[in-house]
């Protein structure tokens, strides 16, 4: 099984791809939270980027069917961690405390859970 560096409920940036807004600087990057983490996969679900529209058929009597906006996984590697400490993109450290493995920011060293 692949191991994915980002949990459910991470604020994440994107770095790469159709929502990386071009025209402004890297600190105008789309950022949003995990919602989904498919490791098998190696992807991840983002709240607010890579949404597409989904003709839904209605499935039982009564049902509403039309167009849907959801959100479409895409690849990990194309996300970064932004740390709740210090707020800015990071990659990840790992620390070991009273028994417990926990997960540390590399830009200003604090560890978060």
């Amino acid at each position: 099984m692949s191991k994915v560096h980002v949990k459910t409920g991470d604020t994440v940036i994107l770095l790469t791809g159709k929502y990386e807004d071009k025209y402004n600087s890297k600190g105008d990057r789309k950022t949003g939270k995990v919602l989904e983490v498919s490791p098998k996969e190696g992807k991840v679900i983002v709240e607010g980027i890579n949404v597409i529209t989904k003709h839904v058929k209605p499935t039982r009597m009564g049902e509403k069917g039309g167009i849907v906006k959801t959100e479409a996984p895409l690849y990990a590697s194309k996300v970064q961690l932004v740390c709740p400490k210090c707020n800015k993109p990071t990659r990840i450290g790992h620390v070991i405390e009273d028994g417990k493995k926990l997960r540390t920011c590399k830009k200003c060293g604090k560890s978060f859970e």
